[in-house]
């Protein structure tokens, strides 16, 4: 019985693991080595074909630049003025917007022609018709609007020369209602583009000019008088002025000024315009404390491309 087990027991130990075969071994080597020449060999093609494609693709922005700007909006907005003062050189191919904007007093349309102007190729001039002269009939009007957008009018906010969008600030009350049709018709044969700019609150509005009536007389301000605040200082010397509001006759003022506005937005209805309202741009810092500079910076964009977006997405419809 001793015998049997150690016998068993020196089986057990003899006994040999079989032999793996080399065949197996090298079979996976060589698979494994052409699974990674496959990989490195697409990697590289790859990296060519998007070298290529890359060199293809900035040869044809180069070719195509100005077919690329204006896809950016409808090509039936676009013009290219001639001025008879001067030569646009070398901006003669750049096309130009028209726009105008339609406005009343103490509305915010002071601080949104500046926020405009503070674009290098973006012209509006103001409040031209606020000259009593240019407004007396139809035929100044049109004449005057002429010369503004065949870039011969000249101010402080004139760009004229590289200008890629040029208009003004025209307030309800300055012949604009009283000659709505003849001018309606201007804008649709001139293809102007109008911003109508509102106040939603016009009670305020209603506070804002009795204080600027107020403080055209008085003079709060070092003895000179200032539609438009440019500091928290002079903020603050002018709001210590109180109006005094006629109760009687509140609700019938500021049913006209309502009236007023929707008879302006009726008149030029058939023209292309968009309704900005003063308290929504206010409400919308992201977009104001962004400057034009850090814009073109994060875009990566021409600044002929940021005025045409300007005008046809933020302003326009």
């Amino acid at each position: 019985m001793v015998e049997d087990m150690c016998f068993l027991y020196k089986e057990i130990l003899v006994m040999k693991p079989p032999k793996r075969s080399p065949m197996l071994l090298r079979t996976a080597v060589i698979i494994f080595s052409m699974v990674c020449g496959v990989f490195i060999f697409s990697v590289c093609l790859k990296q060519i074909s998007t070298q290529a494609r890359t060199t293809f693709m900035d040869f044809k922005v180069i070719d195509n630049h100005s077919q690329s700007i204006l896809k950016l909006m409808n090509t039936h907005l676009l013009h290219y003025p001639k001025p008879s003062s001067f030569s646009r050189n070398e901006c003669a191919h750049n096309p130009v917007l028209f726009f105008a904007i339609l406005s009343n007093q103490r509305s915010g349309s002071g601080w949104f022609e500046t926020l405009l102007n503070s674009h290098v190729n973006v012209s509006s001039y103001g409040e031209i018709f606020s000259v009593r002269e240019r407004r007396q009939n139809v035929s100044s009007i049109l004449l005057t609007l002429d010369k503004v957008y065949n870039l011969d009018w000249f101010n402080s906010a004139s760009k004229n020369e590289c200008s890629a969008a040029t208009g003004l600030k025209w307030m309800l009350n300055q012949g604009l209602v009283e000659h709505h049709k003849e001018i309606a018709e201007y804008f649709n044969h001139r293809r102007v583009s109008i911003i109508f700019l509102f106040r939603r609150n016009l009670l305020r509005r209603m506070v804002s000019m009795l204080a600027n009536s107020y403080d055209r007389y008085a003079k709060l301000l070092n003895g000179t008088h200032k539609a438009h605040v440019h500091s928290a200082e002079e903020a603050e010397i002018l709001s210590k002025y109180k109006p005094i509001i006629n109760s009687t006759s509140l609700l019938d003022d500021l049913k006209d000024m309502e009236m007023r506005s929707a008879k302006a937005l009726e008149y030029f209805n058939s023209t292309r315009h968009i309704i900005v309202y003063y308290e929504d741009l206010m409400r919308n810092h992201t977009v104001l404390n962004l400057s034009l500079a850090e814009y073109l910076s994060r875009n990566m964009i021409t600044k002929e491309e940021t005025s045409i977006l300007l005008m046809d997405l933020a302003l326009l419809k």
